[in-house]
Formats: C-alpha cells, structure tokens, sequence
C-alpha cells in the first residue's frame, strides 16, 4: 500500500509554518541537518500521518507551545512507518482531531 499525501492546500499551507518553527527550533537545539532537507521530512511525516489514518488539527498544533508541538512531531517521526504511513506503537499525537464516537 502506497503512503498518501491528502492534504488541501490550507493545511499544506500551515504544515509549512509548522515545519519552519520546528525546524528552527531543532537548530538552536544543535541539529546540523541542512535546513531544505528537514523541513521535507517534517512536512512529509505531518501530511502523512494526517493523510493515512490520523486526522490532525495543524490550526491547534501551529498554535502550541514548543514543548507540545516538539512532543506531537517528535512523536510521528519516530513512530511513523514511511512504508504506510500509519502511526505505530499506539502513539496518538495530542493534537489529533477528536474521534467521534
């Protein structure tokens, strides 16, 4: 099964403000990595894991303190399957939509 990337342009739109924030903020923590090639993964793992089984809400994450949103993209990086791109481990990002029951 092929990993779909299903966001509109709104949300590819603050996925883009997500990942700049986070990518700076992994730079002043130390991390090397070329600017252009992490946000590619940042907003690859955010549009995947919203676009193969876990809706997320980019309005409350682009609004969250640091510590919560490094929590929720820290989260998919390490628990995404890039095979998928379904969350694994039960790992469920604070800032997912509500489910409805």
């Amino acid at each position: 099964m092929a990993v779909k990337f299903t966001a509109t342009p709104e949300e590819r739109e603050i996925i883009g403000r997500i990942s700049s924030r986070v990518a700076s903020l992994y730079r002043d923590r130390g991390d090397i990595t070329p600017r252009r090639v992490m946000l590619l993964e940042i907003t690859m793992d955010l549009d995947a894991a919203h676009s193969n089984g876990c809706p997320m809400d980019f309005a409350r994450l682009d609004n969250a303190d640091d510590f919560n949103l490094m929590h929720d993209v820290a989260g998919i990086a390490r628990h995404l399957d890039r095979r998928t791109g379904k969350l694994t481990d039960m790992f469920r990002p604070r800032f997912a939509k509500k489910e409805v029951v």
